[in-house]
């Protein structure tokens, strides 16, 4: 089987390039220009290096970013007021708070205080509630990232088996809900799962979204499947064992190049969209 590589490099550089014409276009017609506020809670150093691709991805796009750096002492109520502030201030588009927080934070608790209409990362519980009933929302941003990718390879979802296997809110469960809009039959494991095995064997599309690297095996999934990792772990390795399983399907997303990319470039978009909601 020659499988075909879901270049989510090469979209997100497709996607970045419609963002960065439409921004020229909102600097010209409206004198505004779009900003994204990330909130960063403690010193954890993913975070840092996840934070700074981000901001550099917006000033190359010609979108603002504003940075608030914030002690790993905060507590919740202490972020709350934070996410308040940018709330109210109409020259922030869009607010990220960066995960994972400090454990004393109540992290639902201050993502469900991002204004919806600023929830550009999709964290919110009402977002995701309109998500689950095909309303319009801001998604979050990798799932959203692996469903444009299939959009863009042209696979058709309707009838297929899909498995997610993991449950978390910003990913797992998010991504069931959008395969299901497509038509897809959904099932979503997790690690108490009996017999996962048996239950990827069936699948015609996998998402590995547990946290786990390599955790599922080459001869757990059936020729010709669709491998969609959305795991980042040391190593520069997903969820999958790609390096034995790739060749046994029919698409599958590298890592990395495959899912990552389309996270930043999804996140952007969203940012792009809560501005020109102001403008409709």
């Amino acid at each position: 089987m020659n499988p075909i590589i879901l270049d989510g490099k090469k979209l997100s550089e497709k996607i970045k390039s419609q963002i960065a014409s439409e921004i020229k276009i909102l600097k010209d017609k409206h004198a505004f220009t779009p900003t994204l506020a990330t909130i960063l809670v403690g010193s954890d150093p993913s975070s840092q290096v996840y934070v700074k691709m981000k901001i550099n991805s917006c000033e190359k796009l010609g979108m603002k970013s504003k940075l608030v750096e914030l002690p790993d002492t905060t507590t919740t109520e202490e972020l709350l007021k934070v996410i308040d502030e940018l709330n109210s201030d109409k020259s922030i588009t869009g607010i990220l708070l960066q995960h994972p927080v400090p454990k004393q934070i109540n992290e639902r608790l201050a993502f469900d205080r991002i204004a919806e209409k600023k929830d550009v990362d999709g964290v919110n519980s009402l977002s995701f509630g309109k998500l689950s009933m095909g309303e319009k929302s801001f998604n979050p941003c990798t799932p959203y990232g692996i469903m444009l990718l299939l959009e863009e390879y042209g696979i058709n979802l309707a009838g297929k088996h899909a498995v997610v296997v993991g449950r978390s809110p910003i990913l797992g469960k998010p991504m069931a809900m959008m395969l299901l809009e497509k038509d897809a039959t959904v099932t979503i494991c997790h690690s108490k799962t009996k017999n996962l095995p048996e239950i990827l064997r069936q699948a015609d599309v996998v998402v590995g979204a547990v946290g786990k690297p390599e955790f599922i095996q080459a001869d757990w999934v059936k020729d010709g499947v669709v491998l969609l990792d959305a795991g980042y772990n040391p190593g520069n390795v997903g969820d999958i064992d790609l390096k034995n399983a790739a060749s046994k399907s029919s698409y599958y997303t590298p890592v990395p190049g495959g899912v990552g990319p389309m996270t930043i470039a999804v996140l952007l978009l969203q940012t792009l969209q809560a501005a020109k909601d102001d403008f409709t």
